[in-house]
C-alpha cells in the first residue's frame, strides 16, 4: 500500500490536506506520482461550488474528491492490463477533459483517488482508454502541467471562424494578417495566447492588448516581443468605454478588428467588442 497527501473536498469551500493509503491498483489502473500541478480559476470555482458542480459526485461530505487537474509527474506502477503501452518511470501529463458521453466526472474534478493537489494517485482505466495519459518529454515538469492550459488556448483560436470569399464555407482559426484585439490579455490566459497568436503558423498582421495595470502591460510586451506581428499594449484604466472604443480602432487605423478574444467576463466590455468587430469578425468570450 501506498499513502499519499491530498488536498480533498469535503463541501462547498471545505477543504481538507489529507494523508492515507491509497488501495491496491486493479489490471486496469495505474500508480503515478505528481510532480507539478498549476493553479487554475477552475478549481476555486469547484471549491465554490461543490456538489453544485457538474462534475462532482453527490454526498461530497462521504465521498470527497482530489482537486487539481493541471498536473504532471512520474508513473509508479503499471496494471498488468496496460503494461504493453505504459512503463514504471515514465513521466505523463494528463488531459483530463475526458469528453465522455455516459458521464461528466474527470480527473481533479470527480474522483477519489486521482487530483493534481496530492503526492500519489491512481489513474482510472478511462484516462488510458481515451488516450488521455500522455507520455511526457519536456525538460521540466511544469511544462506538463502547463499543457491544459495551453491546449484550452489553441482550442479557442481553432474555433474562430471566417467565411471563404465568394463561399458560403468557412476557414477555421483566426484571420491571417488581420487584426486581433486581446480585452484584459496579460493574465496567466492571456499571456499563453498572446504567445500563440505571434508563434502559430496563422498570425495576425497587428495584435492589441489591453489591460488596467501598466507594470503588467510592460511584462507581456518584455516578454513577447516579434518582428512579424505588430504589437500594442494598451492601459485603458480610467477611461470611458467611448474612450476605449476610441483609442482601440485608432491603434488599428479605424480598420476594425477581425478577431477578439474578450480575456475578461465585463458585459459593457463584450458590448464595446461587437462594435469594433469588422463583417464576418469573430468574438469569442474566453473567460468564464
Amino acid at each position: 500500500m501506498v499513502k499519499t497527501t491530498a488536498l480533498r473536498l469535503y463541501g462547498k469551500k471545505d477543504l481538507k490536506i489529507d494523508r492515507f493509503e491509497l488501495p491496491e491498483i486493479s489490471d486496469d489502473e495505474i500508480l503515478a506520482t505528481v510532480v507539478s500541478d498549476t493553479m487554475c480559476m477552475s478549481s476555486w470555482k469547484l471549491a465554490q461550488e461543490a456538489e453544485d458542480h457538474k462534475k462532482t459526485p453527490d454526498e461530497l461530505s462521504d465521498n470527497p474528491i482530489m482537486i487539481g487537474h493541471e498536473f504532471a509527474g512520474k508513473i509508479i506502477q503499471v496494471g498488468k492490463n496496460w503494461q504493453d503501452k505504459f512503463t514504471a518511470g515514465d513521466d505523463y501529463v494528463i488531459q483530463p477533459n475526458l469528453a465522455r458521453d455516459d458521464t461528466p466526472f474527470v480527473p481533479g474534478y470527480s474522483y477519489p483517488n486521482i487530483g493534481g493537489d496530492a503526492t500519489y494517485v491512481i489513474i482510472p482505466k478511462e484516462v488510458m482508454e481515451l488516450n488521455c495519459l500522455v507520455a511526457f518529454h519536456g525538460a521540466a515538469y511544469y511544462e506538463g502541467s502547463l499543457c491544459e492550459p495551453l491546449s484550452c488556448v489553441i482550442a479557442a483560436f481553432d474555433a474562430q471562424f471566417h467565411l471563404i470569399p465568394h463561399t458560403y464555407d468557412h476557414k477555421m482559426g483566426i484571420k491571417e494578417g488581420g487584426n486581433l484585439l486581446m480585452l484584459g490579455g496579460t493574465g496567466p490566459m492571456g499571456l499563453l495566447a498572446i504567445d500563440y497568436a505571434i508563434h502559430a503558423d496563422t498570425k495576425p498582421k497587428t495584435l492589441v492588448v489591453t489591460d488596467l495595470n501598466q507594470e503588467k502591460l510592460d511584462y507581456a510586451k518584455r516578454l513577447y516581443p516579434s518582428d512579424e506581428v505588430k504589437m500594442v499594449f494598451l492601459n485603458v484604466n480610467n477611461l470611458s468605454i467611448s474612450e476605449q472604443k476610441e483609442l482601440l480602432l485608432k491603434a488599428v487605423d479605424n480598420t476594425g478588428y477581425d478577431d477578439i478574444f474578450s480575456m475578461i467576463s465585463v458585459a459593457p466590455l463584450v458590448e464595446l467588442a461587437g462594435q469594433i468587430l469588422n463583417p464576418d469578425g469573430c468574438l469569442n468570450q474566453f473567460a468564464g
